[in-house]
């Protein structure tokens, strides 16, 4: 077995998201070592040059580009690697085409018994999470997908606009399937403690339901109307997987809704799903039971079936 490097983090796939991401880890100070991987070793080479250029604004660290031989001590080993969504193109029908290439990637860190969190960024993230799982043979709290961490911001900032408060100050979940399937948990949001609705109206806000719909689906299509304008979103999850990062780093043991393995919890099992968790060193230390009614459970099943159904319609064999 390898021994863990807690100041270092490797990135696989040196893409938008990928390197999006080694520059946000960048900044954060939490690592004085990136390794950036690609199937295109030149790209790597390029992204580790331009992000080491800003080291003097930051501070000393090692940013490189490497092998798989290099992720063996890694503490977290971020995968962004995968075939981008087109305009158009829903995040479960990349689901063949970025399966294929993780089993060309996860057992190249499985063979090198690396102890590290392993976080899944490519999409569709529940289910490349799933894969990562069954490819990998990691015990199932050490793979962690970004899942709705990112629809949980947007829906906190959406919320944040309506209201005229800080989003830090609001406190809601995007659950379920990373996708065209998630659902906002309204039942339990909440502004500082105080019950949603009630925040609403004490802002002037009265057509609760219209409200919530709306800002719904502006955090569903969010990344569609990115991807329509500029063909890629890439900072926004960038700085969810700082967030994670700094979760797991710190030891936080905050609650984040990534997307993990179910063993029952919600009547859910064998799928990964997103769902709020608490996050520390040693990856997924539990799940939340976050109280849902009776149309969000419905929701969340059949969310979760939309999972399963691919699921149990693809090989996750290499």
């Amino acid at each position: 077995m390898n021994n863990v490097n807690l100041r270092k983090i490797a990135v696989i796939g040196c893409g938008f998201v990928g390197s999006a991401s080694a520059f946000a880890l960048m900044q954060s100070k939490l690592f004085s070592e990136i390794v950036l991987i690609d199937a295109d070793h030149a790209k790597a080479e390029g992204e580790a040059m331009d992000i080491s250029h800003g080291i003097p604004f930051v501070g000393n660290m090692k940013i490189y580009a490497g092998t798989y031989d290099d992720i063996v001590d890694a503490a977290i080993i971020v995968i962004t690697a995968g075939a981008g969504q087109k305009p158009g193109e829903t995040r479960l029908d990349l689901v063949h085409k970025n399966l294929n290439i993780f089993k060309s990637i996860i057992p190249e860190i499985a063979k090198r018994e690396c102890r590290g969190i392993l976080l899944v960024v490519a999409n569709p993230v529940d289910i490349l999470t799933y894969a990562a799982i069954k490819l990998s043979g990691f015990p199932e709290h050490r793979v962690i997908g970004s899942g709705t961490v990112l629809d949980t911001a947007r829906l906190k900032y959406q919320l944040g606009e309506h209201l005229s408060v800080d989003s830090k100050s609001v406190h809601a979940f995007i659950i379920g399937e990373h996708g065209d399937s998630e659902i906002a948990a309204w039942s339990s949001a909440n502004v500082s403690g105080i019950a949603l609705d009630d925040f609403c109206e004490m802002r002037g806000h009265y057509n609760h339901d219209q409200s919530q719909e709306n800002i719904a689906e502006k955090v569903k299509n969010s990344a569609y109307e990115i991807i329509e304008k500029k063909r890629a979103t890439y900072y926004g999850v960038a700085m969810a997987v700082k967030r994670i990062c700094t979760a797991v780093m710190r030891d936080e043991q905050t609650v984040l809704p990534v997307s993990s393995l179910m063993v029952g919890e919600y009547g859910l099992s064998d799928l990964a799903i997103s769902m709020p968790t608490v996050v520390g060193r040693d990856g997924v230390v539990c799940r939340v039971p976050v109280p849902l009614n009776d149309d969000e459970q419905h929701e969340l099943t059949a969310s979760a079936k939309a999972l399963k159904d691919i699921i149990d319609s693809v090989d996750f064999s290499c």
